[in-house]
Formats: C-alpha cells, sequence, structure tokens
C-alpha cells in the first residue's frame, strides 16, 4: 500500500502547488483586471459604506450624507445645492463626481492615506472621510446667486492680496442631490438635466468662456501704459472716428459721442471702441499678447483645484484682427474667473496670485491634513501701471458707465462691457461688469468681482454692463465688506 500512498501524497502536493499558483495569478497577474470588471461589486459597496467627509463654507458643512440601508449604504447629500453647485459639484453612485467632490475624492471618500495616523496599515481598515474647507463667503455667494436671479450667467469673486475665490456662482443650477443615489430617479435626473437647453450643469463661471468685450479694456489699457503708448492720462489720443481697421474698409464707431481723439480718461469712463482699437494696433501684437498672458490669458495650466477652461487672446493676427481683439472682440474669449483675476492684479498693486478654493483639508476630528499652499505671485505690471488703472476704473465708476456699482463709504473701481456675438452680431449681447473694491479707512482692496450676463435685457450700448451687471457686483462688493 506504501507506493499508492506516496502516489496518492505526490498528487495532492501537485493540486497543492496548482491551488496556490492559481491563486497567485488571480492575486497578482489577474488583479487589476478583477478589480476593474464592472461585475465585481466589493470596491463600491466598501465606498458606500460609510458616511463621506463634508465640504464646509465658513465653518459650516454644505454637503451630508444620508443612510440609505442599501446595499450601497451612504448616499451624498447637499444644503442649498443649486447655491454652491459649481463649487462641490457631484458625488453620485452612478455616474462618478465631479469639481470640488473630484478633486478631493480620496480625502471626502477616506482613501487618502494621509488620513491614517499610520498609513502602512491604511488599506487594512479604511479612514473616516476627511473634510475639505474651502475659501468661500458665504454672505458673497448668497448675494451672486440672488443678483443673477436665474439668468444666464455667473460670477466671480477673489481676495485680490491672497487669490482666495470668495463667491463662484452660475446660473441657472441644479440640486446635485438628485444625481446622488443609483436608482430610477437619479437617471431620470441625469437625462432631463444634460438635455435640458439652459445647460444648468455646466459651470458658467469657470468652464465656459465669452468674448469679454470692453471688460478686456482694462488689458489694452494696462498694454499701452507698460509699452509708454500712453504716458499721460489725460492727454488727447490721435484716434479718428470712425476708425478705419488696418488693411480694410471697415470702420468701426462707438456708442457714444465724444470719442474723437479722447483721452485715454475719457475713452475708458465712456468704453471708446476708436481708441482702444488703434491703441491695441500702436502698441503691437507682441506687447499685447505678452500683457494678456501676464494676467493669464492662454493659461491651459490654471486650477482652482479642478481645472479652469483657458482663456484666450489669439497671438497670430493681422492689424484689424488685433484692433478687435484688443476691444474684447475676434477671438478673444474669457472665463469670469478669468476677469475677476484681471480686476485682482490691478486691486493689488500690479501683482496677481494664483487663485484658489481650499484653504485646508483636516482629518474628520478637525486635525489638519494639509493647508492650501502656496500660491505664486506674479508681477502683471508696473506698480505705477496699476495705479493709473485704478484712478481710471474708479473714474467710470464715479464719473463713468459703472456708477450702478458704487458703494457708500468704500472706493470701487470698475469697467462695464458689452460683449457682442452670433451670425453678424445678432445675438443679445452678454452684459460684463469687473471690478474691486476697498472699503474706507482700510489699507488695500478686499475684493475683485467679475460678473457675466448672457441673457442682458439692456440695449446693445455699453452702458448694458452698467445696468445688467454692475448691480450685481456691488451686492457681492457689499457683502464682502459687511457694507
Amino acid at each position: 500500500m506504501a507506493p499508492y500512498i506516496r502516489h496518492a501524497l505526490g498528487f495532492c502536493g501537485l493540486l497543492l502547488l496548482a491551488l496556490l499558483a492559481n491563486a497567485a495569478r488571480v492575486q497578482v497577474v489577474e488583479a487589476g483586471r478583477y478589480d476593474g470588471n464592472p461585475a465585481n461589486r466589493r470596491a463600491s459597496i466598501a465606498r458606500y459604506q460609510q458616511p463621506r467627509g463634508n465640504i464646509l463654507v465658513g465653518g459650516t458643512p454644505v454637503t451630508g450624507s444620508r443612510d440609505t440601508g442599501e446595499q450601497l449604504r451612504y448616499e451624498r447629500t447637499y444644503l442649498d445645492g443649486p447655491l454652491y453647485a459649481p463649487v462641490t459639484g457631484f458625488a453620485s453612485q452612478r455616474f462618478g463626481s465631479t469639481f470640488l467632490e473630484h478633486a478631493a475624492d480620496g480625502l471626502l471618500s477616506g482613501t487618502d492615506p494621509l488620513l491614517s495616523g499610520f498609513p502602512v496599515w491604511h488599506d487594512a481598515a479604511r479612514a473616516p472621510g476627511g473634510n475639505v474647507v474651502t475659501t468661500l463667503d458665504a454672505k458673497a455667494q448668497r448675494a451672486a446667486y440672488q443678483g443673477l436671479g436665474g439668468r444666464k450667467g455667473a460670477v466671480a469673486a477673489i481676495e485680490p492680496a491672497t487669490g482666495k475665490v470668495l463667491a463662484l456662482v452660475s446660473t441657472p443650477s441644479y440640486d446635485p442631490a438628485l444625481l446622488s443615489g443609483n436608482g430610477t430617479g437619479a437617471s431620470a435626473a441625469w437625462e432631463r438635466l444634460n438635455a435640458d437647453p439652459d445647460k444648468p450643469m455646466l459651470n458658467r463661471a469657470v468652464r465656459q468662456t465669452y468674448p469679454p468685450g470692453s471688460a478686456f479694456k482694462v488689458v489694452t489699457a494696462a498694454a499701452a501704459l507698460d509699452a509708454g503708448v500712453i504716458t499721460d492720462l489725460d492727454a488727447p489720443t490721435d484716434s479718428p472716428d470712425p476708425y478705419r481697421l488696418p488693411g480694410t474698409t471697415t470702420r468701426l464707431t462707438n456708442e457714444t459721442d465724444g470719442c474723437r481723439n479722447a483721452s485715454l480718461r475719457v475713452a475708458f469712463a465712456w468704453s471708446c471702441n476708436t481708441v482702444f482699437a488703434k491703441l491695441g494696433v500702436d502698441v503691437d501684437l507682441g506687447d499685447m499678447a505678452a500683457t494678456a498672458s501676464a494676467f493669464g490669458f492662454n493659461d491651459t495650466g490654471l486650477r482652482v483645484p479642478f481645472a479652469v477652461a483657458e482663456s484666450t487672446f489669439d497671438t497670430v493676427v493681422d492689424k484689424a484682427q488685433l484692433g478687435l481683439s484688443s476691444i474684447g472682440q475676434y477671438n478673444t474669449r474669457a472665463t469670469p474667473l478669468q476677469m475677476a483675476m484681471v480686476s485682482a492684479a490691478v486691486a493689488n498693486g500690479g501683482q496677481a496670485r494664483a487663485p484658489y478654493l481650499v484653504e485646508r483639508t483636516t482629518r474628520s476630528g478637525g486635525e489638519t491634513v494639509a493647508g492650501g499652499g502656496t500660491h505664486p505671485l506674479k508681477q502683471v505690471m508696473r506698480p505705477s501701471t496699476a495705479w493709473q488703472l485704478k484712478e481710471l476704473m474708479r473714474d467710470a465708476v464715479e464719473r463713468g458707465t459703472g456708477g450702478n456699482a458704487a458703494i457708500r463709504g468704500a472706493a470701487v473701481g470698475g469697467k462695464t462691457g458689452t460683449a457682442q456675438h452670433g451670425v453678424g452680431n445678432t445675438g443679445v449681447p452678454y452684459a460684463w461688469f469687473v471690478s474691486w473694491a476697498q472699503a474706507d479707512g482700510t489699507p488695500e482692496p478686499e475684493v475683485a468681482v467679475a460678473v457675466v450676463v448672457e441673457d442682458a435685457s439692456a440695449d446693445r450700448g455699453e452702458i448694458s454692463g452698467g445696468g445688467d451687471a454692475a448691480p450685481i457686483a456691488r451686492d457681492v462688493m457689499r457683502a464682502v465688506l459687511g457694507s
């Protein structure tokens, strides 16, 4: 019997080795394929077995988690979902995540190794989800949302000295909670929101670019002053009205009188297209492009921490196209966040901080995991140029088209803009307003704002930015200043 026993033992040994080899193949060689298989629900079940960490505004959570009692146990909830949707995005069991929910997913879901006191053991036991503390000012966010009133548009507000994003609003908006679950209700909401012609899930503040129109004249004025094309704000310019674009028969006109040979101060206050188009040509393409780039145009890597669409200033144009580009037309396009960055650089003495939305991240108990990090400081223009632009922007509010942005007890600078679009410029113009505000008795401006309203109700003149967008900017600035 001994040979049979030995043979049986040998055969069992071979079977054991085969089992071990197969287990190693499954757990090592094939692990990635099995983990990524849609039929494998273990990762999803584990992911939703605990509450998700929260996103905080002013120390108060604007997100939460609801125990559904189902296999995918915890579902995301939102406080004032439509108000904060352009910042939080959504976290859906079926459709993934966007914006801060996506950028900070590892921390919020508890999978970030930094959350564990002993990272080597992190994979063995998932840590409670951490929290994201934002830079938002709750009052400014609400003022922007209420000011837009459901019209298509967006608002971005920045603290000039630091780059903190104080408000980021896009309307019309939606409630991210509608997409949180994995049932038929979430699927129906997804289809309805994606089919909506008003695009409520489009984040117009950071993912939509618009022709900035006359709001871009801040950039053109900065280029002209830095290049020495303008040395005296009150000296007449050599600017015909109408102005024939170089190399064409096209004659550019203005929506107001008094622009012929107007000084930069008058041209800025009353937004003379002819003066600024000619200024852009006189400055030349190289200097115009360099100034636009310094402000942030043509930057493909801007993140806050989620990606921001590239704002563009065309660097391959003829002189006629350069003239149009210099008044925010042709191929010039900008996000509202980019135009808030323009205003912030002026307010901060010509220096710009990279904008950011996350102040710090914490563990569930409140201990800091990471701070907001360093935010590069860039010299956009000479300090003397910034000082002159602040003066021009104040004049535009006190004596020009931006009067609706004035705030008692504060210095306010602004620039209106009306961006024409559509075939033959037949579309309803976009109304723009960019601004900054400094409370009396304070050492520096505390807020810079950009507002765009797509369905502006005013006429096609430059005043529409002052009529539709300036009051919204005023309310946001007042909320920050506490006026």
